[in-house]
């Protein structure tokens, strides 16, 4: 029998508002599920429950009182460990900040709870999000709910587990390279990476850098579009979020519903690697046959790719400059309190001359501008999500795929890096299982500024694969994963590596 927390937020919603369903049973379910579920995978870790469970009571009365609610009203929801909450211990996965509580929400929490969710807990991240295996010195590894013994992905892998263990039915995450959609693809929901300034950051350390943004993960397209229409605006506090003086651009309540689209009238792009990236023979295989069960309902279905020649070479370079300005001092005064991955993206970025991030600047404007030729001729572009299937968490980060070395920790998210480079928003859908058993993540890239057009497809897509096993969203075993060993038993389980 079904329970509470398995409906979706807009069904869970919906029964909200219509007194069907209050804010406190909501919550009660979810926190037996994350009870019953969680020791399997660790993936929620920060709880106030007392602090959820008043809060959840407040939200009653204002529904009997017949206020009017916000759009999130009564649903719980899982705050990524990167961002801070107020009164809530937020670590970023790090020993420096093992018992930090902020005294105020950031401004992406501060919305979520302004539009009525009830803040369940804190999701397990990567150290400072460095890599996507989300395990760390603070809390320890989180497992895949797919098979616990592999990798959850990140650096939002708590957050991609606890949708899809049905502990919350929505939570927040971030993306750089590939940071909401990896673990999208791991775990069998979906994660959207917004157009930067979309959801604007009020702690990004380089504000005109756009590789790192914030943005919304879910189990369902309606189900992330309603959280994303709560954190959307043109705060000033970001100076990539869009403003026309004088005129509103964005605000709460956009994007709340996909648009309808109509895929037999567009042109599609299918690569399985950009030309670039270093995608396994079991990806390439899988993604073959999954579109190929699809590829019929678009207008056009071509293999092409824009030209990626140097995105490897950019983003590397870009992306230390970020580590450069958020953790040189911390590696240089307490590196034994800084994991690995950290400590290479710091030194990696010293390494650099103003000659070399020059270089990457106008390589990053050539990909740019080569992406938007591409797009005069396409309307989006489906990829893997991820190059590869989900290895065991023991691994710290795929030094090889088929054989062949990695260039870096992070080589094998260039697929997700891809479209982080050039600024598109994109979103991992999943379509099943691999060949492993494992959830497999098809990537839809959109053109520059195309939130809505990825949404709309995403939406349209997920309805027509929903009716096939093949492609539809796979689940864990709920019952298999409440009788499993605790994670935290197994070797390994606390550290960076």
């Amino acid at each position: 029998m079904s329970e509470p927390c398995d409906l979706s937020a807009v069904e869970a919603r919906a029964l909200i508002g219509v007194k069907s369903l209050s804010a406190s049973e909501l919550l009660e379910s979810c926190i037996r599920r994350i009870d019953a579920v969680d020791p399997a995978v660790n993936a929620m870790v920060a709880r106030d429950d007392e602090r959820a469970r008043a809060t959840a009571r407040k939200a009653d009365e204002a529904t009997m009182r017949g206020d009017a609610l916000g759009a999130l009203h009564g649903l719980p929801v899982g705050i990524k460990d990167l961002e801070n909450v107020a009164g809530l211990r937020t670590t970023y996965g790090s020993p420096l900040f093992r018992d930090f509580v902020p005294p105020e929400d950031q401004l992406i929490v501060a919305s979520v709870r302004k539009a009525g969710a009830i803040i369940a807990g804190k999701t397990n991240t990567p150290e400072w999000g460095a890599g996507a295996n989300t395990r760390n010195a603070v809390y320890g590894v989180t497992g895949n709910p797919f098979d616990p013994s592999k990798s959850a992905a990140g650096s939002s892998g708590g957050s991609g587990v606890v949708l899809a263990t049905n502990m919350v039915p929505i939570a927040t995450g971030s993306d750089t390279g590939g940071s909401l959609r990896n673990p999208a693809a791991f775990n069998g929901v979906v994660g959207f990476r917004p157009t930067p300034g979309l959801v604007p950051s009020d702690k990004r350390p380089f504000g005109w850098n756009p590789l790192s943004v914030l943005g919304p993960m879910a189990r369902t397209v309606p189900d992330l579009c309603l959280l994303l229409s709560t954190m959307v605006s043109d705060d000033a506090c970001d100076p990539l979020a869009t403003t026309i003086f004088g005129q509103t651009v964005r605000k709460p309540g956009d994007f709340a519903r996909p648009a309808e689209i109509d895929l037999a009238s567009l042109k599609v792009a299918l690569t399985p690697d950009f030309g670039f990236a270093p995608t396994e023979r079991h990806i390439r295989e899988v993604f073959a046959e999954k579109t190929g069960l699809f590829s019929h309902l678009f207008a056009v279905a071509d293999e092409a790719t824009p030209d990626c020649r140097g995105t490897d070479e950019s983003f590397e370079v870009l992306r230390s400059l970020s580590f450069l300005a958020s953790m040189h001092e911390r590696v240089r005064d307490t590196p034994e309190l800084v994991g690995p991955n950290v400590r290479a993206n710091v030194e990696e970025g010293l390494r650099y001359n103003a000659l070399d991030v020059t270089q990457a600047l106008k390589q990053q404007t050539v990909l740019y501008r080569n992406w938007q030729s591409f797009f005069s001729r396409f309307d989006v572009i489906l990829s893997p999500a991820v190059t590869l299937s989900p290895r065991p968490w023991s691994e710290l980060y795929p030094a090889e795929i088929d054989g062949k070395a990695t260039r870096t920790y992070f080589h094998w998210l260039a697929l997700a890096y891809a479209a982080t480079v050039v600024g598109h928003p994109a979103i991992s859908l999943p379509v099943g299982l691999d060949r492993n058993g494992m959830p497999f993540g098809l990537q839809i890239v959109g053109p520059r500024g195309g939130d809505a057009k990825v949404l709309a497809v995403a939406a349209a897509l997920e309805r027509v694969l929903a009716g096939d096993p093949r492609t539809a969203r796979p689940v864990p075993d709920i019952a298999a994963l409440a009788k499993a060993p605790r994670l935290s038993d197994s070797p390994g389980f606390l550290g960076f590596d």
